[in-house]
């Protein structure tokens, strides 16, 4: 039996390129973001477990599983952290993700965002995002760097896209923990991903917080594939059309909210019936 990737590319030389003529990723024929029989193990332990998902272009995703269930793997692998022991991970109709390296990976499109936000308190909101341009970091061209009218204009979309604005100007280290969270969403935007994976986004948030990254994440969807790892299930109600649910390091089912929550399975392994 032929694999996704087999009956993908077959023998047709034409789409051996990974993009366009325009220059977008060619997701043509197929997802936009694909792992196909993926496993790890850790000491014996499989992590992940003949693991398939695929991501169309657009979608919001989420993924949800109890702990130990294999979803920050799923992602590790995604973005080059861990490599898998066998398996295919394509991005688009031709970029095979587990021939690059972390960075590599950021840069054709793929970006992160961990449950924990990592952005720089003492440089101001503004600053923050300016640091998370994408654009040439090499030490020479940093040193005479200077913000375009463009990128600029690039800014202050991103700082309205989260809601921050007003805060431009303030330094990072203030900002309450959701604030800090949309900050750093604003820094992957800056990056220019197509698609982005996004860990527990409202941990430790108020509920008017919730609401907001709610509203966030379902604003960019379409311009942009998103997989949300999340486990208050309220949340994933009021955001996916699709969700999947990892058991044993491998996909259960998959389903709309009122699909999987009603599955004997799931119900078993997971929602405590």
């Amino acid at each position: 039996m032929k694999t996704f990737a087999e009956n993908l590319f077959g023998e047709d030389d034409k789409l051996k390129s990974s993009v366009l003529a325009d220059g977008e990723l060619d997701t043509r024929h197929g997802p936009i973001l694909y792992m196909e029989d993926v496993s790890v193990s850790f000491d014996g332990f499989k992590a992940l477990n003949k693991l398939s998902l695929y991501i169309d272009a657009g979608e919001l995703r989420c993924v949800i599983g109890p702990n130990g269930a294999g979803k920050t793997t799923m992602m590790d692998v995604i973005t080059g952290k861990t490599r898998p022991d066998v398996g295919s991970v394509f991005f688009g109709q031709t970029i095979d993700l587990l021939k690059m390296d972390e960075p590599a990976i950021a840069q054709v499109g793929i970006g992160r965002k961990f449950q924990k936000p990592s952005v720089f308190d003492a440089l101001t909101v503004f600053e923050n995002l300016e640091l998370a341009l994408k654009a040439d970091k090499r030490t020479w061209q940093t040193l005479f760097f200077r913000l375009s009218g463009e990128q600029r204009d690039r800014i202050g979309a991103v700082l309205e896209t989260v809601g921050l604005s007003a805060f431009a100007k303030e330094r990072a280290g203030i900002l309450s923990h959701g604030q800090k969270q949309w900050l750093e969403i604003g820094m992957l935007l800056m990056q220019e991903p197509k698609v982005m994976l996004v860990d527990e986004p409202i941990a430790g948030m108020t509920h008017q917080e919730i609401e907001r990254t709610a509203e966030l994440l379902l604003s960019l969807q379409g311009e942009r594939s998103l997989v949300v790892v999340e486990h208050d299930m309220e949340f994933v109600r009021s955001i996916a059309k699709k969700v999947t649910v990892l058991h044993e390091g491998t996909v259960l089912t998959e389903g709309t909210m009122d699909e999987v929550q009603n599955d004997p399975r799931v119900i078993q392994v997971y929602l405590g019936g």
